[in-house]
């Protein structure tokens, strides 16, 4: 650089040198890496003005693309060699959603020919021999600190080596081998460790159902205790990369961790930690150090472990006692609701602050049908949501918007972030594929759910998968996959329930009765099949047959604690005893399911039943408190609310509003309401019946067809059979009698068997044979 062009950058104690790449502070060089000293020159060179991070990273790495996490690392290595305090940036300030400003006052100080002609006469010093030993001693150490820092990229890189994982392989967990005798670290350490690494983005660990089905496979029961030989044969079965096997020892009243990560074929150690805990109570802390420590000599950035590494009493809970119970739960939460469930509680009890206890369980209560009991739980969750890590807010926040709050774009964006920062993690895209469920988009439901399983690497075959078939009208696949799970022995209650609307919809009634049968004794899911029974039987228009089954289906929810699910069947029935022309036992029945329970669906399906029947204060009381309680829920102010709305203003006999009022529905109308017992295009059938009214017949077959197209939506709901009927007395309105008559007799052959004495049978004979 000419001695023109020379220029020397300084800013409180530092002094950067452009041409020799050179970081001095009171004269001394600071040793740099080579892109975090060309990242601090952009910056000083534009002191006090924000650098696009697509800027910075164009000009540190011109010709090669990086992921801004390089970016952020270079950065904290900077913010830590000039001293700025955490929370206090004094020199470099990150400017959210752009990038970066070095906000101290830079001075170019041009022409500097002392500083030019000392670092000349340094060299000359350091290789003259007549130069006094003091001299040169001096010099030839700064001469050395120099050399240290033009090299501290290289050594740098030599001393981290490559990465000893990619993001693409998969880790193992073994139990930690307890040598302490206390049973308080059984199974603790390891959920503790795991809720640490899962904070990670870069470290992918095999999944408690993976590993349970590999154990199956070597002969092993799913919940055995996994020695570091067997998690290693799980790691080559897998074909994972590593195996992570720790222990705990007691020295007097210290604790001694360690964990070791080894390559599962060659045995060959490829990390390792250690950490002392003083005593029992500061066992977690230990923990947390080991587990930041070993992320980072697996690969993981250095910027990636600050910004994802919450301590383990966070994470979790500072108890180990209730970390434990925990651990326990989780052992056996997979199809085993009723027995984790006390396990999660006493975790509750042990900690009144535990929040992913809380949230576990609330998830739990839901996917048994006791939403009223489980939203409590997620709310209690939400409310601690600031005490746990990013991956567990995720895991929180997506699930109270999704079955609290009811707000699906919120939940969306919520899944989508978490899938972004954690795409190894099949959790958000499970979660994800609910919303798509909610909303009736089935193709991507379908897609999502699918995809979860492979981001699991599951072998293990899916019912989440096989409903996602039937919705999208692809029964023979999900028979065929609902049936290789029995075969593999994947015998989970609910690809019976799969395997019995798959024959319900493909006409084979022995197979819905031996199915039935088969779940009737299951203290979970036996009142499920008995409500299924009563919907089929309604199908037909068998009514009496429907009543006594909806009586057994209440009776065994209750027995099961289950009055949420106990009080949708009664408001199930009591829609269908309206759209009948049953008022007087609708309206009994909404009585029945409100007195059972005040849940969302519960109300809103009582609503709609009071709304066809004409019981329209009910159904006001019922909306005002739905609309007030539920602003934010999206299935409750764009599917049911308009709905009920709608079907109170059709029986009030303005069509023209129904019409109007169900606009609001129309982008909601194909999404489920609930996932245990929900009802489905309801919206469709009100505005058929509508249009029926105004007198439109080709708007309101239109509005049937769409629910005789999504057969795998409405299942065995009553207006599956209903809309033939509407199609009937839609086409004799544009007058075209044939499809008229042909409609006419779809449906008095579904419902040949049915009760004599139903109001709605009766009507369609009379028309049918006004036809002929």
């Amino acid at each position: 650089m000419s001695k023109e062009a020379k220029r020397f950058y300084e800013f409180g104690p530092f002094r950067v040198d452009p041409d020799k790449r050179l970081l001095l502070r009171n004269s001394q060089p600071v040793p740099l890496q080579p892109k975090a000293f060309e990242t601090l020159l952009v910056l000083v060179q534009h002191s006090e003005k924000v650098v696009l991070k697509d800027d910075l990273m164009k000009s540190v790495w011109p010709d090669t693309f990086v992921e801004e996490s390089n970016l952020a690392q270079n950065i904290f290595v900077l913010r830590k060699t000039l001293g700025d305090s955490v929370g206090e940036h004094r020199y470099i300030v990150t400017v959210p959603g752009r990038g970066y400003r070095f906000t101290e006052k830079v001075r170019s100080a041009p022409d500097q020919d002392d500083l030019v002609l000392q670092a000349r006469s340094i060299t000359h010093v350091v290789i003259d021999e007549e130069s006094s030993p003091v001299k040169a001693w001096r010099w030839a150490g700064v001469s050395i600190l120099v050399a240290a820092a033009l090299l501290g990229g290289t050594w740098f890189g030599r001393s981290h080596g490559e990465p000893k994982l990619s993001d693409r392989d998969t880790i193992v967990m073994a139990d930690f081998v307890n040598q302490t005798g206390d049973p308080v670290f059984d199974g603790t350490l390891r959920q503790g460790l795991s809720a640490q690494l899962e904070q990670s983005p870069f470290l992918n660990l095999l999944s408690d159902q993976s590993t349970a089905q590999t154990l199956s496979l070597m002969g092993q029961p799913k919940d055995v205790r996994l020695t570091p030989e067997e998690a290693r044969e799980v790691c080559q079965r897998t074909a994972s990369a590593a195996v992570l096997d720790g222990s705990i020892a007691q020295i007097g009243t210290r604790y001694l961790l360690t964990l070791k990560a080894l390559d599962c074929s060659s045995g060959d150690t490829l990390a390792s930690a250690v950490a002392e805990a003083s005593d029992k109570t500061h066992v977690l802390d230990a923990l947390g150090k080991i587990a930041s420590e070993t992320r980072g000599k697996l690969g993981e950035s250095l910027a990636s472990v600050q910004k994802y590494d919450v301590p383990p009493e966070s994470v979790t809970t500072p108890s180990l006692e209730a970390l434990h119970s925990y651990s326990l739960a989780m052992k056996v939460r997979s199809g085993d609701f009723a027995n984790c469930i006390p396990l999660f509680q006493r975790a509750i009890e042990q900690d009144p602050k535990f929040a992913m206890a809380y949230a576990q369980l609330g998830v739990v209560y839901i996917n048994m049908g006791q939403t009223v009991r489980g939203t409590d739980y997620i709310r209690k969750a939400y409310e601690l949501r600031d005490r746990v890590s990013d991956r567990e807010k995720f895991y929180i926040a997506s699930h109270y918007d999704l079955m609290v709050s009811g707000d699906l774009e919120a939940a969306r964006k919520d899944c989508e972030l978490w899938a972004q920062v954690y795409p190894r993690d099949p959790h958000p895209l499970v979660s994800l594929a609910v919303v798509y469920f909610y909303l009736g988009d089935y193709e991507k439901l379908l897609a999502t759910t699918q995809n979860a399983m492979n981001v699991a690497g599951e072998k293990r075959l899916s019912s989440n998968v096989v409903w996602s078939y039937i919705f999208v009208n692809r029964f023979s696949d999900a028979r065929t996959m609902a049936l290789e799970a029995q075969t593999r022995k994947q015998d989970d209650p609910v690809f019976h329930l799969n395997l019995y609307i798959i024959d319900f919809l493909q006409h084979d009634s022995a197979g819905t009765q031996q199915e039935a049968a088969g779940l009737s004794s299951n203290p979970t899911w036996g009142h499920a099949a008995l409500n299924y029974e009563a919907g089929t039987a309604a199908y037909g228009g068998r009514f009496a047959k429907a009543r006594e089954f909806i009586l057994r289906a209440a009776d065994s929810a209750q027995k099961a604690d289950n009055q949420q699910s106990a009080a949708i069947y009664e408001a199930q029935a009591a829609i269908r005893e309206a759209l009948v022309g049953n008022p007087a036992l609708a309206k009994q029945q909404v009585k029945s399911a409100l007195a059972l329970s005040n849940g969302k669906d519960v109300e809103a399906m009582s609503a709609l039943a009071a709304s066809l029947a004409g019981d329209f204060a009910q159904a006001m009381q019922l909306t005002d408190n739905l609309a007030k309680h539920f602003p934010q829920d999206t299935i409750v102010q764009f599917n049911y609310l308009p709905t009920i709305r709608a079907a109170r203003e059709l029986r009030q006999g303005d069509a023209g509003r129904a019409i109007q009022t169900l606009t609001a529905a129309a982008p909601y109308e194909l999404g489920t309401t609930a996932l245990d017992a929900g009802i489905s295009l309801y919206p469709a059938y009100v505005r058929g019946q509508s249009y029926l009214a105004a007198k439109q017949g080709s708007a309101a077959a239109a509005e049937f067809q769409k629910i005789l197209d999504h057969p795998g939506v409405v299942q065995n709901e009553l207006i599956g059979a209903l809309t033939h009927l509407g199609l009937a007395r839609a086409y004799s309105l544009t007058g075209d009698t044939s499809k008229a008559k042909a409609a006419y007799q779809d449906f008095l052959t579904l419902w040949k068997d049915a009760d004599s004495d139903i109001p709605i049978l009766k009507q369609a004979k009379a028309e049918s044979a006004n036809l002929q």
